[in-house]
């Protein structure tokens, strides 16, 4: 058995990320940025008004001054003119600043009357005026490659003048449960046997972390069966039951007959032990456990990374945070564990876990009510109640 993080850095060693290809910003959502964004426009394009007000000069716009108004400039309207000295220009919030002021008086501390302004309230030069290229300025990178485009970064393109971007095509992953006792969801379920979650749980999980899963229909325990159905085309082939080594676990043998070498399988986790991963060809093959929760649980440490690596993203690391233990746990033995547990507010902050009393790897119902996993390393003393541990938030990463 090899460990947990030697495990996923060889399988992220065997990866690349997936070409580049063009699309409209409006598809550009949750993809992952193959070239640097950089700014078409400047931001502000020039000095606005950041309220509704006067513009004028602050040398004229001391408490009692009155100012005579040179006209309106609404948002997308300026005003052409110089302002002159004891003149004011009414504008709105977004319009231009003539040249001559350099200040905005608040219509709140202002008085307008037959065309004559009257300062209620002194003002400061510079203030309430957005300079421009504030925000950005022509050429400057938005977004840099790699990062996964989130609303905010789609909308800070679009400020930027960017109709179209360079991303990483999303990776195709395929899907593939094996097994004469499993049946789809709706299907007819076989005698002794039970209906598979481990497909639609997988292919939920990969459109949350941006890849396009491709569910394949169950492979019975059969290995020309097996072999054929793992001959599609994909980034990526999952496959779930059947990789390890018991009489009825064929998956390795029957992706051997398509070139398979595997690299490695065990790893020294709780719940997963029986995960392989190898190649078939140019194609990674990572072989889940049958069991749901290992499936997922696997999913979160393994196939999370091995998505974000092959969408081209720069972190693909599986996001830790530290908690309280809400509930003492006893020492561990020599493999990672990784509980189900629950989470609640802190009184300082930190997020309180506690681990459910039942970590059977079958109770799905249990993981999906989990908020978290809490990491326990191999030969992890005792914990005690209020001691810091670290944990996986599940509900961020679509789990």
């Amino acid at each position: 058995m090899i460990p947990v993080a030697e495990a996923r850095a060889r399988i992220l060693d065997r990866l690349r990320p997936t070409e580049a290809e063009i699309v409209h910003l409006a598809e550009a959502w949750g993809r992952v940025a193959a070239l640097p964004l950089c700014a078409r426009v400047t931001q502000p394009p020039q000095d606005l008004s950041a309220m509704d007000g006067y513009a004028l000069r602050a040398a004229d716009g001391a408490e009692g001054a009155r100012l005579r108004v040179a006209g309106s400039a609404p948002a997308g309207h300026p005003w052409t003119g110089t302002l002159q000295p004891g003149e004011a220009l009414r504008l709105f919030t977004g319009s231009p600043i003539p040249d001559g002021a350099d200040t905005v008086l608040l219509q709140e501390d202002a008085a307008e009357a037959d065309g004559i302004v009257t300062v209620r309230e002194a003002v400061a030069a510079g203030r309430h005026v957005r300079r421009t290229g504030q925000d950005f300025a022509a050429g400057d990178v938005l977004v840099p490659a790699g990062r996964r485009l989130t609303a905010r970064d789609v909308g800070l393109a679009a400020a930027g003048n960017l109709p179209w971007v360079t991303v990483h095509r999303r990776p195709r992953v395929a899907i593939l449960a094996t097994g004469d006792e499993i049946a789809l969801p709706g299907e007819p379920i076989p005698p002794g046997g039970i209906v598979s979650s481990n497909a639609h749980a997988l292919a939920a999980f990969l459109r949350a972390i941006g890849a396009e899963p491709m569910v394949l229909p169950i492979a019975p325990d059969d290995t020309d069966t097996i072999a054929a159905a793992a001959s599609v085309s994909s980034d990526l082939l999952v496959t779930s039951g059947g990789a390890s080594v018991g009489e009825h676990d064929l998956v390795q043998h029957a992706l051997a007959q398509r070139g398979l070498a595997v690299d490695f399988w065990k790893i020294a986790m709780r719940p997963g032990k029986p995960l392989m991963f190898g190649h078939m060809g140019a194609t990674p093959v990572l072989g889940l456990p049958g069991n749901p929760v290992s499936a997922l649980v696997c999913a979160v440490l393994f196939l999370l990374p091995a998505v974000a690596r092959l969408a081209g993203r720069s972190d693909s690391g599986v996001p830790h945070e530290s908690a309280r233990l809400g509930a003492p746990l006893p020492a561990n033995d020599r493999r990672a564990d990784h509980l189900r547990a629950s989470l609640a507010p802190g009184p300082d902050g930190v997020p309180v876990a506690t681990a459910f009393s039942r970590q059977d790897s079958a109770l799905l119902r249990l993981l999906a009510a989990a908020d978290a996993l809490i990491l326990r390393p191999p030969g992890a003393p005792p914990a005690a109640a209020g001691e810091t541990v670290e944990i996986i938030r599940l509900a961020a990463l679509g789990i």
